[in-house]
């Protein structure tokens, strides 16, 4: 008879203080697994897991001093049939602290202008210290949160919609920074989107990753905005690829006043992955089907490099982003597993 048994295994990243990490699976909620090996000084704890079930949730326990905390949060996922660990970073504390409640201290970008921003921390951020988080920089970020800042009262609504996709470990949990505009008009159009990208190439960014924990890396930070956000989004992927590798353009007003289309043409293939999308009729439908004929033509790989979506009847509003922006948040950090392909497998890459 054939055995359907597999093993997955589970990375416990946790500062433990002298405590131990167990695990808990709803094989039997009330049973400890303990670890099979501790390294790190204590806070990385492995654990191989057998089960025949094709996934399973699990919940990690801190055990110290006869005291048991479970973690908070959803029980986590694991999909038995990925050969890849899975490497998780648990909070044990209530996370009372509001990270976009504070609006920051302006800075300037070399035209003078002053730019605000907020900055949304993912849950656990300030108790698992040894995390690093990938981090997304938004347009607009006047409507990212709070109803009384927002245009007519509509939000994106980030930070749930963020919080309910890590629920679902449907994504990579990431810091964002949503920058508050002053001439949206002139900022996210050319010429004016030149001073605006420097500002967040020279100083935003610099100053975002010396403060907190972030993932510096071009393929860990990315960039998203909607209509002429879409345009600005677009404008700094391209001109810095080594800086922002993912983009993210909803409803974009390609070709109102930007030279994106021709610089396309024109230019070498950058190394970016982008997402596009719009509501149709209108909501820049056709500026958005340009755009991802032109980048199909240079090369990006539809799939792969380049998503394009559009939406029947959507409209153009914050009501309209705010439900579909699940979709590019799981483009841009999506949890993917990680194959190694068997020699002699046939590679699609």
């Amino acid at each position: 008879m054939r055995d359907e048994t597999q093993k997955r295994l589970i990375r416990v990243v946790y500062p433990t203080d002298g405590g131990r990490i167990v695990l808990r699976t709803e094989e039997n909620w009330n049973s400890n697994i303990e670890a099979h090996s501790v390294g790190q000084n204590g806070s990385l704890s492995e654990f191989w897991i057998r089960t025949e079930r094709p996934y399973f949730y699990f919940k990690p326990v801190l055990v110290s001093d006869s005291n048991a905390q479970w973690s908070r949060g959803e029980n986590f996922l694991a999909v038995a049939t990925s050969g890849a660990p899975l490497e998780i970073y648990p909070y044990f504390r209530e996370d009372t602290r509001c990270s976009v409640c504070e609006l920051m201290a302006p800075l300037p970008d070399p035209s003078g202008a002053q730019h605000r921003f907020r900055v949304f921390l993912p849950p656990g951020y300030y108790e698992n210290t040894l995390r690093r988080y990938p981090v997304l920089y938004m347009h607009d970020g006047h409507n990212l949160f709070f109803k009384e800042e927002a245009f007519v009262g509509n939000t994106w609504r980030t930070n749930e919609v963020l919080e309910m996709l890590d629920k679902m470990s449907a994504i990579e949990e990431v810091i964002v920074a949503g920058i508050h505009p002053n001439d949206r008009m002139n900022e996210y159009t050319q010429p004016g989107y030149e001073d605006y990208g420097r500002f967040l190439v020279e100083t935003l960014k610099p100053l975002i990753d010396k403060k907190y924990r972030t993932l510096a890396g071009a393929m860990n930070t990315a960039v998203m905005g909607s209509s002429l956000g879409g345009v600005v989004s677009f404008y700094l992927g391209w001109q810095w690829p080594d800086v922002f590798g993912k983009i993210a353009c909803l409803s974009s007003t390609f070709a109102y006043r930007d030279d994106l289309l021709e610089r396309i043409a024109a230019e070498p293939k950058r190394r970016i992955r982008v997402y596009l999308d719009s509501g149709w009729p209108g909501d820049n439908y056709e500026a958005t089907r340009s755009m991802r004929d032109r980048l199909i033509w240079k090369g990006y790989r539809p799939g792969l490099e380049l998503f394009y979506l559009a939406f029947p009847e959507a409209r153009h509003d914050e009501n309209a982003w705010a439900t579909r922006s699940p979709i590019p948040f799981q483009f841009l950090f999506g949890k993917l597993p990680v194959f190694k392909p068997k020699a002699g497998a046939e590679s699609f890459t």
